[in-house]
C-alpha cells in the first residue's frame, strides 16, 4: 500500500520533466525562428539597399549620358541656327532694325528691335496672353535683357520696358511691315534649307555621258515638288477703326513656315488679293517648280493661268458648288479607267481611307477649264468608333460618313502621279493645323477688342511664325 505513491510521484516527475523539456524545446524552436526571421529580413534589407544603390548609380549615369547628350544636341542646335542665320541674312535683331516705329521719336526710351525680341522671346518661353507676354518681360533677368538690346539705368543695370509700352507698341506697330520683314527672313530661311537639302550642284561631264545620265533620269520616277499653301483666315480678337473683322491671307509651306501674308481690305475678298501676294512672294522666293494649293475660292481659270504661265509653277485646285458646271462634268466622266492610289490612316479612335482616282482632263473639262491637265476624284470614308456606357454595360458604337471630292491639277501625269497628288493635297492641311491653329487661342491676347487695335494682329504674327 506504501509503493503505490512513491510510483505515482515518479510518473508526475517524468511528466513533468517531458513537459519541461518540451517547453524548451519549444523555446529553442522559436528563437531558431526569430533568428531565421531577422536573418530573412536582414538579407531583405540588404538586397533592397543592394538594389536602390544599382538604382541609383544607373540613373546617376542615366543623367550623366543624358545631360552629355542634350549639350551636344544644344551645341549642334547652336551651330546650325548660327548657319541659318547667315544664310537668312543676319540675326532676327537685325530684322526687326528694317521694321518702322510708329511711335515718336522724342522721349523714346525702349527700341523697337528690342521690344519685339523680348515679346519673341516671351512667346518662345510659351507665353500667350498679352498679360504673360508683358509680365515676363518685367521679370526677364538681366543676361536676356542684354541680348535684346535693353537700355541701361543710371546703377548699369538693364531696364526692362514696361508692360503698358509693350501694349502700346504692339497696337500701334506697323502690322504690314512686320509682316513682310518676317516673312522675307523666314523665306529666306526656308531658302537656304532647300539649298542645303539639294546640295551642290552637278560638275560638268567631260567626256559626254551627260546625255545618258539625262535618260536615266527620265526612267525614274519624278520627285515631290516643294509645295506652298494659300488659305485666308479671320484674327479672332482684331477690329478695324471700323468695326469690321480683320482678315489675313497667308501662304505657307506645309511646314508651318509662313512666305507671304497681306490684310484683306474691308470690302473685298480673297480672290483679287492673292495674286499680287504671289507676286510680290515670287520676287524674293522664286515659286517656279513648285505647287501652289488653294480651297476652292481660287479656282478659277485666271488664277490657274498666273500659276502656270507668270510664276512657272503647278496647282492643285479643289471644285466645289461655286463651279456648278465645271463640278457636274467631273462628276458625269467615266471614272472607270482612272489610275487609282489609296492611303488609310487610324489614330484618335477613327480610320480614314482615302481612294483617290486621277485620269487625264477630259475634253469637255479641258473646254472649260483650259489650264486643266489632270482631274482626281478623292473619297474618303472616315469610321469613328466611340464607347456608350451605361454604368452596367458597354456598347460599341460606329459610326461612317463618306466624303467626295473633285480636285484639278494643271501638272500631266509625268509630274503629278496619283501619289504625289494624295500628297500635295493632303499637306494643304498643314496651313490649317500649323498656321490658322494660332487664332484659336490669339483671342486670349487681349480682352478689350475696342482698344485693341492692330495689337491681336501683331502677336497674330508672332505666334504664327514661332509655331513653326
Amino acid at each position: 500500500m506504501l509503493a503505490a505513491p512513491a510510483s505515482d510521484a515518479g510518473e508526475v516527475l517524468a511528466e513533468a520533466e517531458r513537459i519541461v523539456r518540451e517547453e524548451q524545446d519549444r523555446e529553442l524552436e522559436r528563437e531558431r525562428r526569430q533568428a531565421r526571421r531577422k536573418a530573412h529580413q536582414e538579407e531583405k534589407r540588404r538586397l533592397a539597399r543592394d538594389k536602390r544603390e544599382r538604382k541609383a548609380a544607373g540613373k546617376k549615369a542615366e543623367d550623366e549620358r543624358l545631360r552629355a547628350a542634350a549639350e551636344e544636341t544644344r551645341r549642334a542646335l547652336l551651330a546650325r541656327i548660327r548657319e541659318l542665320g547667315e544664310l537668312c541674312g543676319g540675326s532676327i535683331l537685325a530684322v526687326f532694325e528694317g521694321i518702322p516705329d510708329p511711335r515718336d521719336p522724342r522721349g523714346v526710351r525702349h527700341s523697337l528691335p528690342c521690344i519685339l525680341a523680348l515679346v519673341t522671346m516671351a512667346m518662345l518661353r510659351g507665353k500667350t496672353t498679352m498679360t504673360a507676354v508683358t509680365g515676363w518681360i518685367t521679370r526677364a533677368d538681366q543676361e536676356l535683357l542684354a541680348a535684346c538690346g535693353a537700355r541701361t539705368g543710371p546703377d548699369g543695370t538693364r531696364v526692362p520696358p514696361c508692360g503698358r509700352t509693350v501694349s502700346r507698341v504692339l497696337g500701334r506697330l506697323g502690322a504690314d511691315a512686320a509682316d513682310d520683314a518676317v516673312c522675307r527672313y523666314l523665306a529666306g530661311g526656308d531658302l537656304a534649307l532647300q539649298a542645303a537639302a539639294d546640295g551642290p550642284g552637278q560638275q560638268e561631264d567631260p567626256e559626254g555621258t551627260g546625255h545618258q545620265e539625262e535618260e536615266e533620269e527620265d526612267e525614274q520616277e519624278p520627285a515631290l515638288m516643294p509645295q506652298v499653301a494659300c488659305d485666308g483666315k479671320y484674327v479672332k480678337g482684331a477690329r478695324r477703326p471700323d468695326g469690321t473683322s480683320l482678315i489675313l491671307l497667308s501662304a505657307a509651306t506645309p511646314g508651318g513656315v509662313t512666305l507671304a501674308q497681306r490684310e484683306i481690305p474691308a470690302k473685298t475678298n480673297e480672290i483679287p488679293e492673292i495674286g499680287p501676294m504671289l507676286r510680290e512672294l515670287n520676287q524674293r522666293y522664286p515659286l517656279a517648280g513648285h505647287v501652289l494649293t488653294a480651297d476652292a475660292l481660287h479656282t478659277t481659270t485666271d488664277f490657274a493661268g498666273l500659276v502656270t504661265g507668270e510664276l512657272a509653277a503647278g496647282a492643285v485646285l479643289t471644285v466645289k458648288d461655286n463651279q456648278p458646271t465645271l463640278r457636274a462634268l467631273l462628276e458625269n466622266a467615266l471614272w472607270a479607267g482612272a489610275a487609282c492610289h489609296v492611303t488609310r490612316d487610324r489614330c484618335h479612335g477613327r480610320s480614314e481611307t482615302r481612294s483617290h482616282l486621277v485620269m487625264k482632263a477630259p475634253a469637255e473639262v479641258k473646254a472649260q477649264f483650259p489650264p486643266a491637265e489632270q482631274a482626281a476624284r478623292v473619297i474618303r470614308t472616315r469610321t469613328v468608333t466611340t464607347w456608350l456606357n451605361d454604368g452596367h454595360t458597354r456598347t460599341r458604337i460606329t459610326r461612317t460618313s463618306t466624303e467626295t471630292v473633285y480636285l484639278i491639277i494643271t501638272m500631266p501625269a509625268r509630274q503629278a502621279p496619283p501619289e504625289h497628288i494624295a500628297v500635295y493635297a493632303r499637306n494643304h492641311w498643314g496651313i490649317e493645323n500649323r498656321v490658322h491653329q494660332a487664332s484659336k487661342t490669339l483671342r486670349r491676347s487681349t480682352t478689350s477688342r475696342p482698344r485693341c487695335g492692330y495689337g491681336p494682329r501683331a502677336c497674330w504674327a508672332w505666334r504664327q511664325r514661332l509655331s513653326c
